[in-house]
């Protein structure tokens, strides 16, 4: 029994567009209604702005950006990253989910040379292509220096 109970993982599983993702829950803080996003000038298109969250300057990150084309969103999911906090816009947050680690596979290797190091894994979910997150990677060194003056590294 005990070998069945390290096997899975708590993860939050979101919807961007028409995609099923997971962030593994370890590193999601809270997810909660969008909240007023101040635009900064020159950011990256994957950079919605800065949000107050929790009395915190929090970037606001557009996932559909990051991996496929920007579209509208209805959630955000604050996040830890290396580089600190950060609040993703996702479309819809379905709750956290056991997932089997053994289900999950590595990325083919015709899709290990596409240079996303966002992504850590793929697997199904109730027979859905389920994409899972790294957290860690997920926004890449040139956007956090983008929020930071001079672009030092927040």
């Amino acid at each position: 029994m005990k070998d069945v109970l390290e096997d899975v993982v708590p993860a939050l599983l979101f919807r961007v567009q028409s995609r099923l993702y997971a962030l593994p829950a370890v590193h999601v803080i809270e997810t909660m209604r969008p909240l007023p996003i101040e635009r900064l000038a020159d950011a990256p298109p994957a950079i919605r702005g800065l949000s107050l969250i929790r009395g915190v300057p929090t970037p606001v990150v557009s996932l559909s950006a990051l991996l496929e084309e920007d579209t509208h969103f209805s959630r955000f999911i604050t996040i830890k990253t290396a580089g600190g906090a950060v609040a993703l816009t996702v479309n819809d947050v379905l709750g956290v989910h056991s997932i089997v680690a053994s289900s999950l596979r590595d990325l083919p290797p015709l899709l290990k040379d596409t240079g996303s190091d966002a992504i850590s894994a793929i697997g199904t979910a109730d027979a859905e292509l389920l994409t899972v997150l790294n957290a860690a990677r997920l926004v890449p060194d040139d956007l956090w220096n983008s929020f930071s003056p001079a672009g030092a590294s927040a």
